[in-house]
């Protein structure tokens, strides 16, 4: 059985996560913050591109010392499992996510990735093979169900972002809705990729709350079975 998958973004009002550069950027403030942490907290795994890896180098860790300590009470790392999706193994093993805070790592490449570098990886995490050239998100989870990862985070970028909704694989999207305009053509949004052509295979959602929260505010939402 797959993880049930949260996906959390801060955007800007106009829709983008980050600049052009692609680079990282603050959207929401300290309020938000500790909701994402919280959120993070309580879940099994969180999740990320490589594409954030590499333009920002999160630790994904838990930050607040209470929530820490409350995990480990419950029997849990004081971490929940981090899992990068990386096709060719492009991951600098010096990355943070591989190197910051106690527990489990996973690492998901595809059969096209440099062995070299896979055996390399393996003394620093867990590595999923799926897919051919790119990573098979679907079989991911299957994978990762059996890990003891029932409640997934996802927290960037728009890619994996876009291709997890492609697939029909989130079940419910947060997203903070910050007061500042970025602009751009090209800066990325919280879902990238090729994107619906067609207006009836468009995801549909269901909007469950909306929260005030400092200058912007948080939009939480299920995604509807179908289309």
């Amino acid at each position: 059985m797959r993880p049930h998958v949260v996906v959390n973004v801060a955007m800007s009002a106009d829709g983008k996560i980050s600049t052009r550069e692609r680079r990282q950027v603050k959207i929401s403030g300290p309020e938000d913050f500790l909701r994402v942490d919280r959120l993070k907290a309580a879940s099994d795994a969180v999740m990320v591109g490589i594409g954030t890896v590499l333009a920002d180098d999160p630790s994904l860790t838990v930050k607040s010392e209470d929530l820490k300590r409350k995990r480990k009470e419950q029997g849990k790392d004081e971490h929940p499992v981090r899992v990068i999706v990386d096709s060719t193994a492009r991951i600098p093993l010096f990355a943070s996510v591989l190197r910051n805070g106690k527990g489990v790592r996973v690492v998901a490449v595809s059969r096209k990735a440099d062995p070299v570098k896979v055996a390399e990886l393996k003394n620093l995490a867990k590595v999923i093979v799926a897919g051919e050239d790119d990573v098979d998100l679907r079989s991911v989870l299957d994978q990762l169900g059996p890990m003891g990862i029932r409640h997934l985070m996802v927290e960037g970028g728009g890619t994996l972002i876009a291709s997890l909704f492609e697939k029909g694989l989130v079940d419910e999207f947060y997203t903070f809705v910050g007061n500042v305009i970025i602009g751009g053509v090209d800066a990325p949004t919280p879902a990238d990729g090729g994107g619906f052509v067609k207006e009836a295979d468009f995801l549909r959602l269901a909007l469950l709350e909306v929260i005030p929260m400092g200058e912007g505010i948080v939009l939480h939402w299920n995604v509807k079975e179908g289309k």
